[in-house]
């Protein structure tokens, strides 16, 4: 690993080594270290080490890991009533790993706010179908009728759902998928959703911005 100087701090150069340095050497941005490989092995690492990739195209793999980290306590999930009119109206139903490769195409496709192009890029998609063929990657699907209208997916480690990305082709399908998914992490008693960065919609869902800290440690199960 070397590791080059900036004005922020050192940032670490990874190489094939399967290894990455402490979250608390990530700079004031959050970014932890470049390079690397998305490798099952490696991507698994991150996930179970409080880190998370996010680059464009263009450039070499980041891998992040933000010293304040939006998560949604299951339990804190808010409904809102005009939500709770839509779940109740039975316009939606919810399938489960059914279609991961359609979502993650719909992620990449949707347009992001602030944002050229997109970070799920072609590779992006590779690794994580990959994870998904090995259990790991899972995506949640909403229909209407028979028309595949929204969904999200990510990493299930168990204890914790690292959120990735979601789509809305028709009003309140995401918002549909990301409640049915806290609900049901919470039958299952999951100790957070990770959504990684901060989002008016996500806030508006109840997802709060903890300490790197914290997370750290809900991560490792000892709270």
């Amino acid at each position: 690993m070397v590791e080059e100087e900036t004005s922020e701090g050192p940032i670490h150069f990874l190489s094939e080594r399967l290894y990455f340095p402490s979250v608390e050497n990530a700079n004031c941005e959050g970014l932890l270290a470049v390079g690397g490989d998305l490798s099952s092995e490696r991507l698994l690492l991150a996930y179970q080490s409080g880190i998370f990739p996010w680059f464009n195209n263009d450039s070499l793999i980041m891998w992040w890991s933000p010293k304040m980290r939006m998560v949604l306590y299951p339990e804190e999930v808010k409904i809102s009533k005009s939500m709770q009119k839509v779940i109740r109206s039975n316009q939606f139903r919810l399938t489960k790993n059914k279609r991961f490769k359609k979502v993650i195409e719909h992620c990449s496709a949707v347009p992001r706010n602030d944002q050229e192009g997109t970070w799920i890029t072609d590779e992006m998609k590779k690794a994580y179908l990959e994870l998904h063929r090995k259990g790991f990657a899972k995506s949640y699907e909403v229909w209407e009728g028979n028309n595949l209208v929204g969904g999200l997916y990510g990493i299930d480690l168990g204890h914790i759902f690292c959120g990735e990305s979601m789509f809305s082709l028709k009003s309140n399908a995401s918002k549909f998928a990301f409640i049915k998914l806290a609900e049901e992490l919470q039958e299952q008693h999951y100790k957070l959703i990770d959504c990684q960065l901060y989002t008016d919609h996500l806030a508006s869902l109840g997802a709060r911005e903890i300490p790197r800290s914290l997370f750290m440690s809900r991560l490792k199960g000892q709270n």
